[in-house]
């Protein structure tokens, strides 16, 4: 656990080849992953907004190497900086579309074509086919009970896509899965690459 709700920000991390889950967490025991990071950006948003508490909990997911600041030092850089700020800036509008998405994608969408969209999220951020995920952690990133998990991944699994076994999860058809998946994963891509990578306007 890197962070707890309401929790002050100590430090800022930039994963390297490991990725964090951006839990939101209800009065009770619901919880829910609202987004993901990993090297394709960092933890510590509030600190671009001048705030140093963050109202999600951060999860380490996926174990590896990242890059840590302490959050003072990354404030200095942040205010000497100007492209390092419209950068920043950039990626923050992208985490709040992601938010915006997995807002409506959990309410309209299979619990199938979920699955696939967040196996291939996970998959982006450990640069790897192949992922070690319980039902049961599935089942509370995915806000679904899980038995939807175990009928959704087996769905996959017989149509060649996955191959799912004790938590050991390896794609093997990457094209196919993404056809599978809604088009939430689709639309975070291209947002992805316009904003960030080709640095189109906003």
């Amino acid at each position: 656990m890197i962070s707890e709700p309401d929790g002050q920000i100590q430090h800022v991390y930039f994963p390297l080849n490991s990725f964090v889950s951006l839990i939101a967490q209800l009065s009770g025991r619901e919880r829910l992953e609202v987004t993901m990071v990993g090297s394709e950006g960092m933890l510590g948003m509030p600190l671009i907004l001048g705030l140093d508490e963050s109202p999600l909990r951060a999860l380490v997911q996926g174990a590896g190497p990242a890059l840590r600041m302490p959050a003072a030092d990354f404030g200095q850089h942040l205010a000497q900086s100007p492209a390092l700020q419209a950068l920043l800036k950039r990626y923050l509008y992208v985490l709040m579309h992601q938010l915006s998405q997995v807002a409506a994608c959990t309410h309209f969408h299979h619990v199938e074509a979920r699955l696939a969209r967040w196996l291939l999220m996970t998959q982006d951020r450990a640069h790897s086919d192949h992922l070690h995920l319980t039902h049961a952690f599935l089942a509370t990133m995915l806000g679904v009970r899980r038995a939807g998990i175990t009928l959704a991944a087996m769905a996959l699994q017989a149509r060649g896509l996955i191959r799912y076994h004790r938590g050991d999860i390896t794609v093997l058809d990457r094209t196919r899965l993404i056809e599978a998946a809604c088009g939430c994963y689709a639309a975070d891509c291209r947002l992805y690459r316009r904003v960030i990578t080709e640095g189109g306007a906003v």
